[in-house]
């Protein structure tokens, strides 16, 4: 029977872009947020200000996936947070930890504060690019 499909149905999109994905999610409460920041301005907390794209995606089965299409080539960061409550930002505890889940491209991690613009970093080519996020909570 799928021998009968049309090849275009398994190619790749058409659209270069970074595709990231973000499995294992605590629940499938809430939404995720994806930014992605094309400079050091306003890395990782200011992503309504000064992030290049934001992607809001529901969580299904405990797995998101964000896909930026037709970006330029470039140096590029991007932040993941798992907005479980649904305010628009990182809930954090009285101490300022995060409570719900976060990460960042490269494997960057959040130590006594979060990871700088070039711990993140990674270059883009134009070409389609995927990557995971892993979240840490």
């Amino acid at each position: 029977m799928l021998a009968s499909f049309p090849a275009i149905v398994f190619a790749q999109s058409p659209c270069p872009g970074i595709h990231v994905k973000i499995p294992n999610i605590r629940n499938n409460a809430g939404s995720v947020a994806c930014a992605l920041f094309e400079s050091p301005a306003g890395f990782p907390t200011e992503f309504l200000h000064s992030a290049t794209h934001i992607m809001m995606m529901k969580v299904r089965d405990s797995q998101a996936r964000c896909n930026f299409l037709d970006i330029p080539p470039g140096t590029y960061a991007l932040a993941v947070i798992h907005d479980e409550n649904m305010d628009g930002k990182l809930a954090t505890n009285f101490l300022g930890v995060p409570t719900e889940g976060y990460g960042f491209s490269s494997g960057a991690k959040a130590t006594m504060s979060a990871p700088s613009f070039e711990a993140a970093s990674f270059s883009y080519s134009g070409q389609n690019l995927d990557l995971t996020i892993r979240l840490n909570y």
